[in-house]
């Protein structure tokens, strides 16, 4: 379907206009950065290239560079707001600043915000990369890293490229696991997260921490 031929209502620009921006999928929003597509492409479906690749035919450096910037930016001011208050109080911050890392991704993997003793942000780490998908995830190097940060609590996250944010039974148990390993040295484990394109899981939100 072209793209004019969409039904007004679930055209980005007046979805946003009518729900608001948190309405708005990932690609929805990269579609509106675009403003229009290429040829053989609609901005639809060149945001849905976008947000899978960083390399797109017909789409020139410099507007490339305009959208990494933009989500670089992002990432930066929201990692800005997470230092100044404590995490868990913008569960919603959280999750959308661990989709603007992970969510895009063609692969699993594994990350961690350190926190300090009021639960703000020190930093994020990647730590642990995999295939479509699973990922290798070690207690030791967990815990090492929450010392290393001097960290008081975390959250863990990863991704599901396949788009499906539900943990899996290796999910809850990895899970226990390390929250296990990291009570033993005093570090809370705050929540899990799970991102997929446009949406996330939070374990401590649907009360399976």
């Amino acid at each position: 379907m072209n793209f004019q031929e969409l039904p007004p209502d679930t055209r980005p620009r007046e979805k946003m206009l009518t729900r608001g921006p948190g309405a708005l999928s990932d690609t929805e929003l990269l579609a509106l950065l675009l403003r229009t597509g290429v040829a053989g492409r609609n901005v639809l479906q060149l945001a849905q290239d976008m947000a899978q690749q960083t390399a797109i035919k017909g789409l020139g450096p410099a507007k490339q560079s305009e959208l990494l910037a933009v989500m670089e930016l992002a990432k930066r001011a929201m990692a800005q707001q997470l230092s100044t208050r404590e995490v868990m109080q913008s569960a919603s911050s959280v999750q959308l600043y661990l989709q603007l890392h992970l969510a895009h991704k063609t692969h699993e993997v594994f990350a961690m915000l350190f926190l300090d003793s009021q639960h703000k942000l020190v930093c994020m780490e990647t730590l642990f990369r995999g295939t479509l998908s699973q990922t290798s995830v070690y207690p030791r190097e967990v815990v090492l890293r929450a010392l290393h940060h001097h960290s008081a609590a975390v959250v863990l996250a990863h991704n599901h490229p396949s788009g499906s944010v539900h943990p899996s039974p290796a999910d809850l148990h990895l899970t226990h696991s390390l929250k296990s390993a990291l009570a033993m040295v005093d570090v809370r484990v705050l929540d899990h997260v799970i991102v997929g394109p446009g949406q996330a899981f939070s374990m401590a939100e649907q009360g399976v921490l």
